[in-house]
């Protein structure tokens, strides 16, 4: 699906919400209406969000050997993706096999307006009109209600503060909002320490305790951290500003 396409109906999109649907939900601060990261981080962090999914559902593959361009990513066995986000890569990776680097800068981008879209679209968030100086109608995102946000952060606080073994899905979201280097953002939700840095840094390698993770999910967390486009620590919204 091209950013210029309709947003997917109910009908066409999975069941559940994707992880990069609940990771930009996550990052969606409900008090000021702003998202951690906008910008390339977020890109990145929903591309990289993606390929996780891709690689989680065994419909791709990462090389586990680094060349000059870096992990190639492909397709396997022909089947695709149901779901209209996922089956865009997807399709873009079946046409010709790319380096994981050069597929996040071409797909990052178009990502953010249809994941909103999406999470809106699911009632997690929502679209308020405002007048700016009371004049210039603008649009805001709002919490949609739905307590899916509270819901998410309950077991990432507790993989990232307390330790506890995450669940699969638990560790990949708390794998990529720390390689997203949002989760200073979120201290008022997530208390932000060293060790938080550290477990974080853990759970980027795929040190998820009994709930062991793939192979190719811990290659694609791996290859997204050599890319160097996951900054590893995001400063605006920290402590530091209250």
């Amino acid at each position: 699906m091209t950013e210029h396409e309709a947003t997917p109906t109910n009908e066409e999109m999975s069941q559940e919400p994707l992880l990069a649907e609940d990771v930009l939900l996550l990052l969606f601060d409900p008090r000021s209406g702003t998202i951690a990261g906008e910008g390339n981080n977020l890109f990145h962090t929903l591309a990289g969000a993606v390929l996780v999914e891709l690689a989680s559902g065994g419909y791709v593959d990462i090389d586990a050997r680094t060349t000059l361009r870096g992990r190639e990513v492909r397709v396997l066995d022909g089947t695709a993706p149901s779901d209209p986000l996922l089956r865009g890569t997807w399709d873009r990776i079946a046409r010709k096999p790319t380096d994981v680097h050069s597929l996040i800068l071409e797909i990052g981008p178009r990502l953010r307006q249809e994941v909103i879209d999406r999470v809106v679209e699911r009632g997690h968030l929502g679209r308020e009109k405002r007048k700016a100086l009371g004049l210039i109608t603008t649009t805001a995102l709002v919490d949609g209600g739905t307590g899916r946000r509270a819901e998410l952060l309950a077991p990432i606080r507790a993989a990232l503060v307390d330790g506890v073994d995450p669940e699969p899905r638990v560790g990949a979201l708390a794998a990529l909002l720390a390689a997203s280097g949002g989760l200073p953002a979120l201290y008022k939700d997530i208390p932000w320490s060293g060790a938080v840095y550290t477990r974080g840094r853990e759970l980027q390698r795929g040190d998820w305790g009994a709930e062991a993770v793939g192979e190719s999910v811990r290659r694609t967390m791996a290859a997204l951290i050599a890319t160097n486009l996951f900054v590893g620590v995001f400063v605006a919204g920290s402590t530091a500003n209250g």
